[in-house]
This record gives structure tokens, C-alpha cells and sequence, in this order.
């Protein structure tokens, strides 16, 4: 009998995932006063419908994640802001659906990029491929860290480091509006694919316990729709992580001792398409897992291990 995740005894919590969106490309939509989103078409199992990026003010205005190399889509960009100043390009984090786009808006505009910093391209890629590549190219006019204010015209940013999904990921949180810009950290159409060597399921954690921290009343992430009850929707998103490690240990008491035999368990329920982005986060759960002793395996902890309970 093929064993599948409601065999391994674990309840997974419910998300209060929401996944109605209706998607308007290349062109800006106002989602909020003074916020407006231009969505890039390429849409994918990882990106929802698309990249949003986000337009903060008017007049003189900052750009949050301005997206892929795609032509229609840098247009669009454009085209919105027409008549206006951009004084501030801000990256959440370097997927090249996140901050190709920074360097043609540059261009265009003379604003300065503002991000904590390059990829971390010194760690070697381990495991399999997924659809997000890196953007090793980009480099930030200004570095910014945790607790930074970027000011501009009317509005203001606090810039909230949250490593885990990428080393060098950053949300801006808008002060004036209590709005948090959530770039991939948090997303309520789906999880976040955490991957080795870049992703860090410790340093995930600890990004998601630090916004329980927080009063934000909203959260806007690049992809899909609003958050509106962020705390609520973090808390859920931190149990439904623990459970897929209280997977992990169901299937390592059962024997199922390798990642590829794990995800085929662990995520019976899910599209095969995506069996490798879970195979990254099954890994991430692992490493923490071994780092916090739970779990044992001979030498580094790699996709190609076999692990044991500690």
C-alpha cells in the first residue's frame, strides 16, 4: 500500500490561505490610497499570477520590487509613473522575478537602489533547481540593515531584516500606514519555498516570531493578494512548520530515512510539479533539525543524505 501524509498520523494545520485575485497586467491598479501595484506577467507555480510591484505616494514616489526583465512589464512601469519622480527603487530580496527590473528603472529614472545586499552567491547551490534564479548581478546604491528609516516625500520606511527565504531578504514596513511590504517572507496565497544553501529554516523561524513582535495592520506581499490579518496568519504559518516537522520525524519512525521518499509522503496531496521546491524545504527542515538535535545524519546534512532520529 502506497503510504500517504494522512497515513504518518500528524494534523497539519489549516492555512487561512486566500487565493482570490483578480489579474491586471501592465497597467497600474490603485489597491490602496497612495498604493498602487503593476503586475508583471509571469505568472508560475511560484509566483502566483505574477510579480506586483508596489508604488508608494505620488508626485514623489518610491518603487518597491520592481520586477523581471520583461519588457512589457518595465513599460508598464513607465507608463505609471509618467510625470513622476521616483527618489527610492527598493528590493525585498535578489529572485530575478523580484530585482532585474531595478537596473532599466535606474536607468530611466536615476534612482537609487536600496537593498541589504547582493545575493549571497558565495554558497554553493545544493540540491535541485527551482524556478526562482538568482540575480547575482545586482548590487544596492545604498545597503540598508535592520531598523533603518528611508524617508521620502509624505511617507517613510522601516526596514525589518527577515532572513529565511533568502539570506539577504528585507521588508519595509510603512510607518504612516501601519502597511508592511512582505516581499516573500509571507505570502497568503502559499508557503514560502525555503532553499538551501540561500534559505535558512532557522532563520525563518526566527523572522516569523520577530513579526508576531510587531503591530502592522496589513501586509502586502510581491505575490497575491493582501494580508489583512497578519498576526493571525503568521501564527498559523509558524504551527503549520512545526507540523511538517513533526512529519519529518512520523516518516523517519516509519523508516522513510531519504529526502525524495519523504516529500513523496509528506506531499502526496500536492501537484508533482512541485515535489522539488518541497524537497529544498524538506531539506531546510532538516538542517534545523539536525542543528537543533533532533535528528541525526553522518557528515553535513545534504538532499542526498540518510537521517535518523537523534
Amino acid at each position: 500500500m502506497t503510504l500517504r501524509a494522512a497515513d504518518l498520523g500528524v494534523t497539519l494545520p489549516a492555512l487561512p490561505l486566500n487565493r482570490k485575485y483578480d489579474p491586471v497586467y501592465a497597467k497600474a491598479v490603485e489597491v490602496a490610497p497612495n498604493l498602487r501595484r503593476v503586475l508583471a506577467r509571469n505568472a508560475n507555480p511560484f509566483t502566483f499570477h505574477g510579480t506586483g510591484t508596489y508604488i508608494v505616494g505620488r508626485g514623489r514616489v518610491a518603487v518597491i520590487d520592481p520586477g523581471p526583465l520583461i519588457d512589457e512589464h518595465i513599460e508598464a512601469l513607465k507608463s505609471a509613473l509618467k510625470g513622476e519622480t521616483v527618489t527610492h527603487i527598493l528590493i525585498t530580496h535578489t529572485h530575478s522575478d523580484h530585482s532585474p527590473a531595478a537596473a532599466p528603472l535606474k536607468a530611466a529614472t536615476g534612482a537609487p537602489a536600496f537593498a541589504f545586499g547582493p545575493h549571497g552567491a558565495s554558497r554553493v547551490h545544493e540540491g535541485p533547481s527551482i524556478e526562482e534564479a538568482n540575480d547575482t548581478g545586482f548590487k544596492p546604491d545604498r545597503s540598508v540593515r535592520d531598523g533603518d528609516v528611508i524617508e521620502g516625500d509624505g511617507w517613510s520606511f522601516e526596514c525589518v531584516f527577515t532572513p529565511g527565504h533568502t539570506s539577504n531578504h528585507m521588508c519595509y514596513a510603512w510607518r504612516e500606514q501601519k502597511t508592511f511590504f512582505s516581499g516573500d517572507h509571507v505570502m497568503g496565497w502559499s508557503t514560502t519555498v525555503i532553499g538551501p544553501p540561500d534559505g535558512d529554516m532557522a532563520q525563518y523561524f526566527a523572522s516569523l516570531e520577530k513579526l508576531l513582535r510587531r503591530d502592522d495592520e496589513i501586509y502586502y506581499p510581491t505575490h497575491g493578494g493582501p494580508i489583512v490579518d497578519p498576526k493571525a496568519f503568521v501564527t498559523a504559518l509558524i504551527a503549520h512548520r512545526h507540523a511538517r516537522e513533526d512529519q519529518i520525524v512520523a516518516c523517519l519512525k516509519r523508516g522513510i530515512d531519504r529526502i525524495p521518499a519523504m516529500v513523496e509522503v509528506i506531499y502526496s496531496e500536492h501537484d508533482k510539479r512541485l515535489h522539488a521546491p518541497a524537497a529544498l524545504s524538506v531539506l531546510a527542515h532538516l538542517q534545523h533539525m539536525v542543528a537543533t538535535r533532533r535528528v541525526a545524519t553522518d557528515g553535513p546534512p545534504s538532499s542526498r543524505s540518510t537521517y535518523r532520529l537523534a
